[in-house]
């Protein structure tokens, strides 16, 4: 039986999410052999400890906790992150943590939830593509901040399947290495502006249902491609049908949403996650208060203001024009 070789990546405030996601894995996945690593961007040993016991519960292996490289201390270069921490980008450097037996690699987002097998993802024959992966909405003006042409597709790198041998033989980490230093360290979406720079051409695009982000939840599919402007998209029949048959659930951030880690939640499927973080060594912590701060608290209250049309029309303003303007080259 292969294994299956999964890579997360966390920090400490993030473990408890991180854990949820382990915990819904190995729920809908208890006939596949899983090997994980976890990129521990200073996650604390009682955290670990709690994770580690989630590995026991379901009789798996316990995950290989590895250090990422310190990225601007190698490149000597200040990185630019407009979300989360460095530990985004410790999932592009993984090649020297895998022998060269092993053939995929199958990277996770922690704010993710599996809702059952991962088989037929796993299974796909990428050919000489380096990565399969989803696409993301994102309007024409984000891609000449990548250089990428205007009808490019671009992908979300919350799930991505890695053809390792391809991934190693087309050195596509130096790439990554130069780019970043090419820009300075501030690129646009930061690791996933990388990932899409360097692999343009490269991919293999995924159903939808393997990465189903929040946006599809929050909003209609008119009323997405009025928000976003999305270019070389999916169609609203692939969206829908994605939706029905869900595969992996992404509770991405939005100024909109709060996320279901937070007793606030305002997330369509904030259950789907509550029931598996009740299945979690957290379960008898309580979920924190979200609260929206700086620009997105301003943004967040006047969409809730403003009728709905209005507010959308505002919001789709500033994703698709000003966004990508702030981070222009």
């Amino acid at each position: 039986m292969d294994n299956y070789e999964i890579v997360y990546a966390a920090d400490d405030n993030f473990a408890p999410v991180l854990g949820t996601s382990l915990v819904s894995l190995f729920e809908n996945n208890k006939d596949i052999n899983i090997n994980v690593t976890i990129f521990d961007s200073g996650i604390s040993k009682n955290n670990k400890n709690k994770i580690e016991e989630i590995f026991d519960k379901y009789h798996r292996n316990l995950p290989r906790w590895i250090v990422p490289v310190d990225l601007e201390n190698k490149i000597g270069v200040k990185l630019d992150i407009a979300r989360g921490s460095l530990a985004v980008y410790s999932r592009l450097f993984l090649k020297d943590f895998f022998d060269d037996d092993v053939d995929k690699v199958l990277y996770i987002d922690s704010d993710t939830i599996i809702t059952s097998s991962i088989k037929k993802l796993w299974n796909i024959n990428l050919g000489k593509q380096i990565i399969a992966a989803t696409k993301d909405a994102f309007s024409k003006f984000y891609r000449g901040n990548i250089e990428l042409k205007e009808n490019d597709a671009m992908i979300n790198a919350g799930v991505f399947l890695i053809n390792l041998p391809e991934w190693k033989r087309q050195g596509v980490e130096q790439q990554f290495l130069e780019y970043i230093c090419q820009k300075n360290g501030k690129v646009q979406l930061n690791d996933q502006g990388v990932l899409n720079h360097v692999l343009n051409n490269k991919i293999y695009f995924l159903n939808p249902s393997y990465n189903l982000l929040s946006l599809y939840y929050d909003y209609s599919y008119k009323e997405m491609e009025e928000y976003r402007k999305p270019v070389n998209f999916y169609s609203n029949s692939e969206i829908k049908n994605a939706k029905n048959n869900p595969i992996i659930i992404h509770y991405t951030s939005a100024f909109n949403t709060i996320r279901p880690w937070y007793q606030n939640s305002t997330h369509p499927l904030k259950k789907v996650w509550k029931d598996y973080y009740d299945k979690s060594p957290w379960k008898n912590v309580s979920l924190k208060v979200g609260k929206k701060k700086g620009i997105k608290r301003i943004l967040f209250s006047i969409y809730n203001i403003l009728p709905k049309q209005v507010s959308l029309r505002v919001a789709s303003i500033f994703q698709v024009y000003i966004r990508p303007l702030l981070k222009s080259s």
